[in-house]
């Protein structure tokens, strides 16, 4: 009876982080370029009771006896389904249609990655515009650098095409390439990617190498679209429902609990 309190114990444990998860998913349903995550579950060891062996009648037992010790959370895991577009009509919001990820400088100066295309110009210290996240971190080209107009820029002009050009349009109408492409980068596990705040993740060893999209022709494109923002992947439907099931799998627990005290109850009160 120990040993169910403790494996319904873990039981408890494990949905209440699910729920957590779940709750977070919610909180996030407007958060632009979200990922919904789901909680995934192990087993713990299992405690050998009888070993195969033979019956009180000699017969072989070809199975023995062995009960689980409960269960515990083995990871969290993203999903990085596509989001709903939303358009906004913005100059500088970009959505991607693909599996690609745009890169930032992060204020380590590190490289991280994001889906959520809520970009504006921000003044750099230099007194020059560049293209940067809600937070300030600098949105990378193909080269691993800020993508930066100078101050006589007719920003109103400027526009990305479906590739991540970007394209300067002059006083004539007549439109030109001005050389600099966004860096968009896909991983080999993107659910491996570490994540950060702000819908940032970065780079690991379970994730793989950041391939960039430009560089390597086997990779399926990833396309563009300006104007538009890529909402959360969360559906509020289905994760009502998984917050039901891990409700009632949290209170299949407790009543567990109850019921080994009720048993443990009745043995300390039995009289020989």
């Amino acid at each position: 009876m120990l040993r169910s309190l403790w494996t319904a114990a873990s039981g408890m444990i494990a949905q209440q982080n699910n729920v957590d998860t779940i709750a977070n998913n919610l909180a996030n349903v407007n958060t632009t370029g979200y990922k919904s995550e789901t909680a995934e579950f192990k087993s713990l060891l299992y405690q050998e009771l009888q070993t195969k062996t033979t019956s009180s009648n000699g017969d072989t037992k070809p199975i023995g006896a062995a009960v689980g010790l409960g269960v515990r959370n083995s990871t969290i895991t993203s999903h990085f389904k596509q989001g709903a577009f939303q358009d906004t009509g913005e100059q500088f919001d970009i959505a991607i249609q693909g599996d690609g990820f745009f890169q930032l400088r992060n204020l380590d100066g590190n490289p991280v990655y994001t889906r959520n295309g809520d970009f504006m110009l921000a003044i750099n210290s230099d007194g020059d515009f560049q293209l940067s996240n809600a937070q300030g971190l600098a949105v990378m080209d193909t080269e691993g650098n800020p993508i930066i107009f100078d101050e006589d820029t007719n920003i109103s002009g400027v526009s990305i095409d479906l590739n991540g050009r970007v394209v300067m349009e002059n006083a004539a109408g007549v439109s030109t390439d001005t050389g600099i492409q966004l860096g968009i980068y896909q991983f080999t596990n993107p659910s491996g990617l570490t994540k950060l705040a702000d819908t940032l993740y970065e780079e690991s060893a379970a994730s793989g190498v950041a391939l960039q999209e430009a560089e390597n022709p086997n990779l399926s494109k990833s396309t563009l679209k300006t104007g538009y923002l890529e909402m959360s992947s969360v559906q509020v439907a289905d994760e009502m429902v998984s917050l039901i099931v891990a409700q009632r799998a949290y209170e299949l627990n407790s009543k567990a609990i109850t019921t080994s005290d009720e048993m443990m109850q009745t043995a300390n009160n039995l009289k020989s």
